[in-house]
């Protein structure tokens, strides 16, 4: 099965806004269905509490389920270094959307690429968002009444960064709102098959190495005594001592800038063997089965312009598993499962 890649790219902003279903990475998330849209409840990081921050989207619709037309997920995290704990997934958060081609929000015809386009799909026409990080918003400042924030903390944040200068409805300060990350289009290219296949080297490698030490034990190594050959074959095997790291290396190797790979029904790239996915929940809204769908790679936290590198957030994959059925959401938007596979330091030695 050929593999879809991700990387990013600048672009103009208007591109990435809801009405032209963007596949985006940073800055606030552009929802699909726009009036049901996550609060600060079910965003909340399992370890601190607070709301998680829009990491990226991805725009994947199901060419033959009428009802996902235009689908969507979405993945949060916690930006707090001391919640990206090693191979828990209590600190991300994963929600899919979808909806019928004839919907309320958005034409049945594709739309047009000008930034005067229907200007008027935004979901701030439905409801109240988070000034901060653009998710459901109940509360607003008591002051000025027209600034909305998803939790207090959100509140506090703005209010020590500009909004306490310019509370006065009738003057605005622009400012950098550094609690997101940098915002980039997601541009997708397919993994070239010959590529896919040159992966299997390892493979290849370990399969030497297996008849080799089959020979040294049956005394039939008389043909390899040959000291070049045997220090090549040793090689070998010191460099897939981890052999899930190695294929994971070979793989990414060929396009080392990609962030994301999309492989819907498909197997998870690991980057250790470590830690992998034991057993995935079942749907939470129709108790069907989950399907790998795409996966985060470590190459993205190169660009999410952090702070502090030696103490941040990190990660070695995300995997997205979603709903097979991709079953309709009651409420505009489902909780799906994401798990965080660290890389141990014993698997790059």
């Amino acid at each position: 099965m050929a593999v879809d890649l991700g990387f990013i790219e600048r672009c103009e902003d208007w591109r990435l806004e809801s009405r032209f279903f963007p596949s985006k990475v940073g800055g606030k998330p552009a929802w699909l269905d726009l009036k049901c849209i996550p609060d600060e409840i079910e965003l909340r990081c399992e370890y601190c509490k607070e709301p998680c921050i829009f990491l990226c989207q991805v725009y994947a619709p199901y060419e033959d389920n009428e009802n996902a037309f235009h689908r969507t997920i979405f993945i949060f995290v916690c930006k707090k270094s001391e919640c990206s704990r090693s191979n828990e997934n209590g600190n991300v958060k994963v929600f899919r959307s979808q909806l019928a081609r004839v919907n309320e929000f958005y034409p049945p015809e594709p739309p047009v690429e000008q930034n005067d386009w229907r200007n008027d799909i935004c979901v701030d026409q439905w409801v109240k968002t988070c000034y901060i990080c653009g998710i459901l918003a109940p509360r607003h400042c008591s002051k000025c009444k027209s600034v909305y924030y998803c939790c207090r903390a959100h509140q506090i944040y703005d209010w020590k960064h500009g909004h306490k200068e310019c509370c006065d409805a009738t003057r605005k300060i622009t400012k950098c709102n550094k609690l997101l990350f940098p915002e980039y289009e997601i541009i997708i290219e397919q993994e070239d098959v010959e590529d896919e296949n040159n992966a299997n080297d390892v493979s290849k490698e370990e399969e030497e190495i297996n008849k080799y030490e089959t020979m040294l034990q049956e005394g039939e190594t008389g043909t390899l005594q040959h000291e070049d050959v045997q220090n090549e074959l040793l090689s070998m095997a010191n460099e897939t001592e981890d052999e899930t790291f190695s294929k994971f290396r070979s793989i990414i190797d060929k396009y080392p800038d990609q962030i994301l790979r999309y492989n819907r029904g498909g197997d998870v790239l690991y980057i250790s063997a470590e830690n992998k996915i034991d057993k995935v929940p079942k749907c939470s809204e129709c108790n069907g089965e989950r399907q790998f769908e795409f996966q985060i790679m470590p190459q993205l936290l190169n660009f999410l312009e952090l702070e502090n590198t030696l103490k941040c957030i990190d990660w070695g994959i995300l995997a997205v598993y979603t709903c097979v059925k991709s079953c309709v959401p009651k409420n505009g938007y489902i909780v799906e499962y994401i798990w965080k596979q660290d890389i141990n330091l014993d698997d790059t030695s």
